[in-house]
Order: C-alpha cells, then structure tokens, then sequence
C-alpha cells in the first residue's frame, strides 16, 4: 500500500482490523508512518504509529461502496426502524466500552469499586485480567459481572470456571442465584450420569457451554481429555476462570523454579482459551520469578518467567485494592485493631510458661540438628515447629493434640531408621 494514496480521515485495513488514518507524515528525508487509530468494538480507539510500506496485507477500504447502497431497493419505513432499534438494542454495549448492563442485569448490591475489573477488562482486546483484591471485597461477583458483560457482547460462548473443591459447590449457587448463570459441575457424578443418558462415549464438554472444575481434577486427562479436544489447539470466544490462581504459581523461588504438575497441566489448558480470569487475594508469594510464572500462565504476550516484571505491563490487566485502600476512598469496611492483653504476676510454675520454656528449648534442639539439611527438607521442619507454637498460643488442648501427632510422627521417623541400620549391619555383603 503506497502512502501517497493515504490522506487523513480515510479508512484503511491493517494486521485483521479497521483503522481510521489521523495523521500521515510525508516529510522529506524521513520515514513516511502514519498515525492510526483503531474503529472496531473490541480495540476501539487504541492507537499505533506504523510504516505503510512495511505492513503486510494493508489495503484502503473502497469508500465508493456508499454509492451500492439501496441499489436493490429497500424495506419500507416500518420494518427498517424496527431493524434500526434491534440492532441499537443488541450492539449498545459492544460500541460503548464505558455502558454497562451487567450490573443491571445481576441480583446483588453493587459497590461502585467492583466495576473497576470490568472497566479494565473492557478496554482489553482478549480480557487477561488477574482479580487480585483482598478478602471479603467480592471477586467472584467481580469476575461474575465480566462474564455477564462478555456473554451480553456476544464475545463469550463457553465458560469454564477452575476452582478448589469445596468451592465448586459455592461458585455454582453464587452464579445462579445472583446472576441466573447456571453452571454444570463436572464430577464423577456428572459424567456417570451423561454416560447413563448418552453413551460412554459422549464428551461432557460438548453437552452445554457453562461448567465447573475442581483443581484437583485438571491432571486427570478422565475430566479434561474431552475439554483439550473441544478447545482443540484455540478456540476463539472461550473463557477461563480460575479461582484461588496462586496455586498454579511454583512454590520456589529460583530463576528456573520448578512447577508442579498443576501448574503444567494449566498451562497446557489455559493457552487455548482466548480470554483468562485469575481470582486471588494473596497473588505474590514473596518470590518475583514465581510471580511471573503466575503472569505468564496468564498472558504470555505480555509476560515471561525469568524477566522483571515491569509496572507499566502490570497496570492493565491486574486490579489490586486492599480494604484499607478502600477505607480511605468513603468504603465502610470495619477495622481490625489489636490490643495485646498483658498478664503479670503469674506464677513460675504457671503451665502456659512451662510449656512454652520447653517448647523453646526443643526448638533451639531442633535447630541445630536440622541446620545440615538440605533447605527443602529444613524448611518443612521449620514448618512443622511453627505448627506447635502456633497451637500453644491457641489452648492448651490443641497444643496436646498436635503434639501428639508430632510424637507419633516423630516415632515412625525412628522406626524407619532402626529399621534401615538393622537391614545394612545384618546385610551379608556389607554396604550392598
């Protein structure tokens, strides 16, 4: 496409959209570019600076196609005002990135700051967007009330929400009760059912467009083979939600940590859906590559493991608002303030401080015997000590029931071992 033929104000085809030329530079001595600015409902008004002469496949769009129109004739006025306002009913939305309907279209009170999330979401061409408010500030209706939006713009057409086991049943009620989306859990109960009705080998899948998943069953290919064969390599109009998302982030924090099977299984699925929703109130472990696995199972356009997170790549598909954030902005939300309840004149003897002497006094043991471990196996030690203090500073009973467990452990520990000296010193051939 040659930038002579480009004036300002014409309509060009460029990379599968439609562009309105703003500005075209034709200044001696430099590169000629030209300054666009996208037309359709799904990147509106984004704007790119490109060379013309570069671009693949550019074309000028024929304005002379107006003269076409009502070359056939037409309908008469009525029916083509009816056809004017359905199609104004039906596209409101898809032309609008700041006009709503979701909210309105939900039974729940909505807070002004959960629109936040779907105005993001809105503003991007494949909706990546990672939920990462505190506890108790709603994000299931926060991504609830992106779905609802995505499936009145018609950009959705299959839904699959990931979540934790015993949060399936909730997402289900939830989805039901405040926005009238029924959601089908797919469980051994589920497909034992449609196997019953429909054959052994019907996928579950292809049986509806709404489903729910427990995290504990995305590496069993019984549940997911039949999803991958849906989804094929991609399938354009599918959404992912994905509740509790910092499961899927590898624990380590090493350059090159290593991920679970979870984490690989996810993300084999996630990368065939077109858009992504990750729910989770505590995102960032502590570990920056870790993070930026968590991202990059979420846009691997925008994001890599093993690269610095940069904030201006972060600002547009992540929302992250703590409640004392909100508190400042008018919110009502209660605040948690602790008073420490001193208790003096207590006995030497008392049974609380005994047991806490001795507990310290295990823990320094402890300490120094696992301080030639390897740093995986230390820290679970480390963990298990936590445990037990945790549960002093609770009761008394609960103190005495873990460490019962603790001994119990402790005793299968030294069996092992006895057991393991007993087998090398009465080995016939010595170290074998």
């Amino acid at each position: 496409m040659r930038t002579d033929q480009i004036s300002e104000g014409q309509f060009v085809s460029l990379r599968g959209r439609t562009w309105l030329v703003e500005k075209s530079s034709q200044a001696s001595g430099t590169l000629p570019t030209c300054n666009l600015s996208c037309v359709d409902d799904d990147a509106q008004g984004e704007e790119i600076e490109v060379l013309l002469p570069t671009e693949v496949a550019g074309s000028l769009l024929d304005e002379e196609a107006w003269s076409q129109l009502g070359a056939r004739g037409g309908d008469d006025a009525g029916a083509f005002a009816a056809y004017l306002r359905t199609i104004g009913w039906r596209t409101a939305t898809a032309a609008d990135r700041d006009l709503f309907q979701a909210p309105f279209r939900a039974g729940i009170r909505l807070d002004p700051y959960q629109l936040l999330p779907l105005r993001k979401a809105l503003r991007l061409p494949r909706v990546n967007m990672l939920i990462a408010d505190d506890v108790g500030l709603g994000k299931t209706v926060e991504a609830a009330l992106i779905l609802r939006e995505l499936l009145l713009r018609r950009r959705v057409d299959l839904t699959v929400v990931i979540a934790p086991a015993a949060m399936t049943l909730q997402w289900k009620d939830e989805l039901a009760a405040k926005f009238g989306l029924s959601f089908d859990i797919v469980d051994r109960a589920y497909l034992e059912e449609l196997r019953r009705r429909r054959g052994f080998g019907a996928n579950p899948w292809a049986t509806g467009s709404r489903f729910i998943l427990s995290q504990s069953l995305v590496s069993d290919e019984t549940y997911v083979g039949g999803l991958r064969d849906l989804l094929e390599d991609f399938r354009a109009r599918s959404l992912l939600i994905l509740d509790e998302a910092h499961h899927a982030a590898p624990a380590s924090g090493g350059r090159y940590a290593i991920e679970s099977q979870f984490t690989k299984d996810l993300r084999d699925l996630a990368g065939r859906f077109e858009h992504r929703i990750f729910l989770s109130a505590t995102p960032h472990n502590g570990h920056a590559n870790s993070f930026a696995t968590l991202l990059e199972l979420l846009d691997p356009q925008r994001f890599t493991r093993g690269m610095d997170i940069r904030p201006a790549d972060l600002e547009p598909v992540m929302v992250r608002r703590l409640k004392g954030d909100l508190r400042q902005l008018g919110e009502a939300f209660p605040e948690r303030v602790v008073e420490p309840i001193r208790l003096t004149n207590l006995p030497a003897d008392a049974p609380e401080l005994q047991l806490a002497s001795m507990l310290a006094e295990y823990g320094a043991l402890r300490e120094r015997r696992i301080g030639g471990l390897p740093r995986g196996k230390a820290a679970q030690a480390r963990l298990a000590f936590v445990g037990l203090q945790q549960r002093l500073l609770s009761s008394i009973p609960a103190f005495a029931r873990t460490l019962a467990k603790h001994l119990t452990g402790l005793d299968r520990l030294l069996d092992g071992a006895r057991f393991a000296g007993w087998q090398q010193s009465a080995h016939p051939w010595g170290d074998i």
